[in-house]
């Protein structure tokens, strides 16, 4: 199952610089590295990130995280993928850039 993970564009140019990162400001204060399914990654923008630009979306295979991915609830009492370790720049499958139209993000197909 993919996962999925929105950084800025200086989050994102640090974890491809230096290979790893402990994640946005928000990660390192809980301590863990969050993450959305694809059901949940546009709430998440629209929630976290509303008229941000530059944003970047990394896809992650969560089996291939384990056992290191934690399925917690938070929002709304969803359970939510979170990784409990450092974030390697090898763990992405993909990135792609998630633009703004009409102040939402716009997001690639992620059926």
């Amino acid at each position: 199952m993919l996962i999925y993970k929105i950084f800025r564009g200086p989050e994102w140019a640090d974890l491809t610089a230096k290979g790893a990162t402990l994640g946005a400001p928000i990660d390192v204060a809980d301590g863990y590295v969050h993450f959305s399914t694809a059901a949940q990654a546009a709430e998440t923008a629209a929630k976290h990130f509303a008229g941000e630009e530059g944003l970047v979306l990394l896809a992650l295979d969560a089996d291939a995280l384990a056992p290191d991915i934690r399925w917690e609830p938070s929002r709304g009492g969803q359970l939510f993928p979170h990784l409990y370790r450092e974030l390697r720049l090898t763990d992405v499958l993909w990135d792609a850039p998630l633009p703004l139209a009409n102040g939402a993000h716009q997001f690639p197909d992620l059926t």
